[in-house]
């Protein structure tokens, strides 16, 4: 039997997607291995966010070929939809499947032999349609599986491909988001992450329309210990939503919410859906409503245009937001963005050195939201023990924690006390007896 490894870069959807993927295989008889095992076929799924990704991708099949140059080399994902000619001109790949065909890969490739040419099995971006299902774990301690319901994005960000690599906002069927959760469910997780290109724009019509809040009534009544969203636009996250996580024990006290900048005149540039300001009072909301949450942002540092007083009011922006880290991005040129025609372009050096201006603020800001709950006792999902019988999981509002014992196990969810942090470091905890 032919064997085939996979491998993933970007978002957790595309994680969630690769394990549909991997689901093919072993449906079709395949044996499995892990990336960097030698196998028969090598499938990677691609990210496209910035040029450092695609470079990844690039460096990533080149490392498989160097040493298994036998390898059949699939690449599928956002990089494989916008750029196949590019991934073509690599030596040793030999087929690329855009978003429509990756999860039909059988139904292009049969016999799996090496090619001298890369075949490319990609749809134009106005055909790109339909929404497979998918559900994944997050490793392999079955506790956090990820759950798409989502995919596509209607959204006209000047900077963003992601409407070109997956097509128009579209929505999983309801009885199937169910039926999913419920799968995972009973396959011994115990928290799901519910995912998307755009979750909060969840929208799915069949004579009744269903929101996301829809959604999320109809997980909570079933018998799951956690419920966690994932990234979702500041202005999709409304009051009912807060509010349900406010009430609910089984919703994760946890948000990551996009901003991009702290700059309302750059945030314009950008073609955000709101301001700084509307941004903030969501941000003091959320931590009004509920104020142990944990709440992530995106930020994005030297986009054209942004100066040295507009990055400066990005800074003082999130530095006053009660916000728990930062999730910081270089800005990158992308091909048929509005953005890459935009004028006063920021030098790349300068960029990178406000990215690290912001990631050591984003240090700051773990560390001080880490350091409110030191001496205080957290529930955490515990997942896979390491060698040294270090076990780490998180808490509801995502503190990272571990402990080294014998007192706690895989998949189980403890009540500790958090004892110690440095703010970049998993939270040392002890059990609470």
């Amino acid at each position: 039997m032919k064997s085939v490894s996979l491998h993933t870069l970007g978002c957790k959807l595309n994680y969630s997607e690769t394990s549909t993927i991997s689901k093919l295989f072993e449906n079709k008889g395949f044996i499995l291995k892990e990336f960097g095992e030698e196998s028969d076929i090598f499938v990677l799924n691609t990210c496209s966010v910035t040029e450092n990704a695609d470079k990844e991708c690039r460096q990533i099949i080149r490392g498989v070929l160097r040493k298994n140059p036998d390898t059949y080399v699939i690449v599928t994902g956002c990089y494989a939809q916008l750029q196949p000619e590019e991934i073509s001109n690599i030596d040793g790949v030999d087929a690329i499947l855009g978003a429509n065909e990756k999860f039909r890969l059988f139904e292009f490739i049969d016999s799996f032999e090496k090619n001298d040419v890369s075949c490319i099995f990609r749809s134009p971006e106005a055909e790109i349609s339909g929404i497979n299902a998918a559900f994944s774990a997050d490793n392999d301690s079955r506790t956090r599986a990820f759950l798409k319901i989502q995919d596509g994005c209607d959204y006209k960000c000047s900077f963003c491909t992601i409407p070109l690599a997956r097509g128009k906002s579209r929505s999983l069927p309801v009885n199937e988001v169910i039926q999913n959760a419920q799968k995972i469910i009973d396959a011994g997780y115990k928290e799901i992450i519910l995912t998307g290109v755009n979750t909060g724009d969840y929208n799915y019509q069949n004579g009744s329309e269903y929101k996301l809040i829809d959604i999320l009534y109809k997980l909570e009544k079933l018998s799951l210990d956690r419920i966690r969203i994932s990234s979702i636009e500041p202005n999709l996250l409304n009051d009912e939503i807060i509010n349900l996580v406010s009430s609910s024990e089984k919703f994760c006290k946890h948000f990551h919410i996009p901003l991009q900048s702290g700059d309302s005149e750059i945030l314009k540039l950008m073609r955000r859906r709101y301001n700084a300001s509307y941004y903030e009072n969501l941000i003091l909301k959320i931590k009004d409503k509920i104020p142990t949450a944990g709440i992530g942002v995106d930020v994005i540092s030297g986009f054209p245009g942004e100066s040295e007083v507009n990055f400066q009011n990005t800074y003082n922006f999130l530095n006053s937001l009660p916000v728990s880290y930062l999730h910081t991005f270089t800005y990158s040129e992308r091909k048929n963005t509005n953005a890459i025609s935009l004028p006063e372009k920021v030098d790349v050096g300068e960029r990178r050195k406000r990215s690290e201006i912001l990631r050591r603020l984003s240090d700051k800001k773990r560390f001080d939201f880490y350091s409110e709950f030191i001496n205080t006792n957290q529930t955490v999902l515990f997942e896979s023990k390491k060698p040294d019988n270090s076990i780490s999981g998180y808490t509801s509002n995502y503190i990272r924690v571990i402990y080294t014992g014998n007192e706690i196990s895989e998949n189980e969810i403890k009540e500790v006390k958090l004892t110690e942090t440095n703010g970049i470091n998993p939270v040392k905890a002890i059990p609470v007896k």
